[in-house]
């Protein structure tokens, strides 16, 4: 095929060989060696390594000032050593009482003494205070820069801003044990027999943490604020099925509806706006709801309203 690709067809019995190999590896990871272990190999390793790694897990994150997990730490994860963090220790006989646990690195001549998470900007390093990259900088503390000349550097410090909206400089790794971080309110996801999970918990894990919903990111929204009547200002896609939506919250009362000033009727006016008008023509349609939304828009300017994530929340007035 055209541009170096290549399209491999397998049955289902080498199908099944790809997924034990892929099984293989995330339970094995470099502990290999480079070399396949034999079935009984294989079998010994699992039955003394999964046992521990089930008891004595350690969870690594790097948080934010708010104890806000920014980013949960998997096996590809780089360090700033520029080994990821699988090629660092991560297994424990027992799990060390010094804290903070070091996460040396293993591979062979790097002077990393623990694992240390580095965002990038974009797919590019981030730069020091003293203007040269993470790259540029030695790999273990504090993190002096490497390059001819760069005398006033005493340690890698840089003014980048985090999503969560700090600095890197007030960030630091958290690394913990199932105890210590259910005690922080942060999830702890099922248990794996697969080497260097870190952080990951499961797929929402691998979201930023001002974007991830749960309790080690930013959190989910109040029910206040997800039951708010829609709205003109909404997203197209609840102004368009407002009524399924509607129809379903109707149907789970099943009855219990008291009557019109039920909360189940705040958006009445966006339901009946949604429907067209007999006779009305597409763009007469469109034009009706971009005039509404308009003066919704200027309504929220002179009441001082404030615009979530393009949902309208009145403005608090103290009173109860």
């Amino acid at each position: 095929m055209s541009g170096g690709q290549y399209n491999l067809k397998v049955d289902r019995s080498n199908a099944a060989a790809v997924d034990d190999y892929l099984e293989y590896k995330r339970i094995v990871g470099d502990d290999d060696g480079g070399e396949l272990m034999t079935p009984k190999q294989y079998e010994e390793y699992k039955k003394t390594v999964i046992p521990m790694r089930m008891k004595n897990r350690l969870y690594v994150s790097w948080c934010g000032p708010t104890e806000m997990d920014c980013k949960l730490v998997g096996p590809e994860t780089l360090c700033f050593c520029k080994h990821r963090f699988k090629q660092h220790k991560t297994d424990f006989d027992e799990i060390p009482k010094a804290r903070p646990i070091l996460l040396p690195c293993r591979s062979g001549g790097c002077k990393c003494a623990s694992y240390q998470y580095v965002p990038l900007n974009g797919s590019q390093p981030i730069r020091c205070s003293c203007k040269h990259t993470s790259d540029d900088h030695k790999e273990y503390k504090p993190f002096v820069c490497k390059k001819s000349g760069c005398t006033k550097c005493t340690g890698f410090s840089s003014p980048f801003t985090c999503g969560c909206g700090s600095p890197v400089r007030q960030h630091n790794m958290v690394v913990e044990t199932a105890d210590e971080r259910e005690k922080r309110g942060h999830p702890l996801g099922e248990a794996t027999p697969y080497a260097a999970m870190g952080g990951i918990t499961g797929f929402s894990s691998l979201a930023e943490g001002y974007m991830r919903l749960d309790p080690s990111g930013r959190g989910a929204p109040p029910k206040g604020f997800l039951n708010q009547p829609i709205t003109s200002s909404d997203d197209p896609f609840l102004r368009a099925n407002v009524h399924a939506i509607k129809a379903k919250q109707m149907h789970r009362k099943a009855g219990a509806i008291s009557g019109p000033e039920d909360e189940i009727f705040d958006d009445i006016a966006e339901r009946v706006s949604a429907m067209r008008r007999p006779g009305e023509a597409d763009m007469d349609y469109f034009q009706r709801r971009y005039q509404e939304r308009s003066k919704g828009r200027q309504t929220q300017k002179t009441t001082g309203q404030k615009s979530i994530e393009g949902r309208i929340v009145p403005r608090k007035t103290g009173k109860k």
